[in-house]
């Protein structure tokens, strides 16, 4: 029988500090302490997709946009385009919310726009100025620029959900607050407009945002400025929105139709505010505005997407 190897004796703080050093103990042992208590790192921010250019200055911050265009995009292409707003109540969130909705309708043959806004203080009420006057200078730009990207300048629409939603309408339905420093003789008017849970309303009566707009309702809901030569509009919106009561949509869906505007609309049993940022519910909403543009002529052919159930209503 072999000798029985007898087991190594405990390290002590005395043997490690003779056999190590102190400075070399402590540059051992601290990396590992700081390891072992703090929490796990927070993964990279999701970056937007597209490329990057600033379309105007505030002050000394330089406000970008992305442009995610089709795989065989020229200069010389006439396509129509999709100019995006990122929700967040016009305090947070970051031009990256339509990440998937811009790539897929790039691949479909439009051009996508997401773009970075000045975003209002928490700590105040200040109404959405600085919000809406960039909304206006983003579509200002892409106009400007549409030959640069292969676009057609008669066929740029806007989009957004929640806040965003409502840039893109306002953008679309309400005069005034322009930037000073835009310039005017070009439209900001987009052709047509993709809005998912949008907070269009900021009126008394089943609004939003009325802390912010208090009497200044007119300046700023676009469901208060309804007129006939409104853009053709989709609108989103789950059954369980604590925003957005479904009457609100229906109030707006009436009035656009009195209008003579186009308003087609989409229910989505028991979803909340936000739904249309996760799958299934971000495909299904992603088709129906795939067909939606399709019916103005702006997209060719069936969504190449799939979804096998069917999760909205129509009326």
């Amino acid at each position: 029988m072999l000798p029985r190897t007898p087991a190594p004796a405990p390290l002590h703080a005395t043997t490690l500090l003779r056999r190590f050093g102190s400075r070399r103990l402590l540059a051992f042992l601290v990396p590992a302490l700081v390891a072992l208590f703090l929490p796990p790192s927070a993964p990279a921010a999701e970056a937007p997709v597209g490329t990057a250019h600033v379309y105007k200055r505030a002050g000394d911050r330089a406000l970008k946009l992305f442009v995610v265009s089709p795989p065989d995009a020229q200069p010389a292409d006439r396509r129509p385009a999709l100019v995006l707003f990122h929700g967040g109540g016009w305090t947070g969130g970051a031009p990256t919310q339509f990440n998937t909705q811009s790539t897929y309708l790039a691949s479909r043959g439009l051009v996508c726009v997401q773009v970075e806004y000045r975003l209002l203080d928490k700590t105040d009420q200040a109404p959405p100025v600085i919000c809406v006057q960039d909304a206006k200078s983003a579509l200002r730009w892409v106009r400007t620029h549409a030959a640069e990207f292969g676009i057609d300048p008669a066929r740029i629409g806007a989009g957004g959900g929640s806040a965003g939603g409502h840039l893109a309408a306002f953008v679309g339905m309400v005069a005034g607050h322009d930037d000073p420093g835009d310039d005017l003789k070009i439209s900001p008017r987009p052709a047509a407009l993709v809005l998912f849970n949008p907070v269009f309303d900021n009126g008394p009566v089943g609004g939003w945002g009325q802390a912010r707009v208090g009497g200044r309702v007119k300046e700023f809901s676009p469901a208060h400025n309804i007129t006939a030569d409104d853009p053709p509009t989709i609108v989103f919106l789950g059954r369980k929105d604590n925003l957005i009561p479904v009457a609100t949509l229906e109030r707006f869906q009436a009035a656009m139709k009195t209008a003579g505007v186009r308003c087609d609309t989409f229910y989505y049993d028991g979803q909340p505010h936000g739904f249309f940022n996760q799958d299934p519910y971000r495909t299904r909403t992603l088709i129906e505005a795939d067909k939606f543009l399709a019916s103005l002529g702006w997209l060719k052919g069936l969504p190449t997407l799939a979804d096998s159930s069917r999760a909205a209503t129509a009326p």
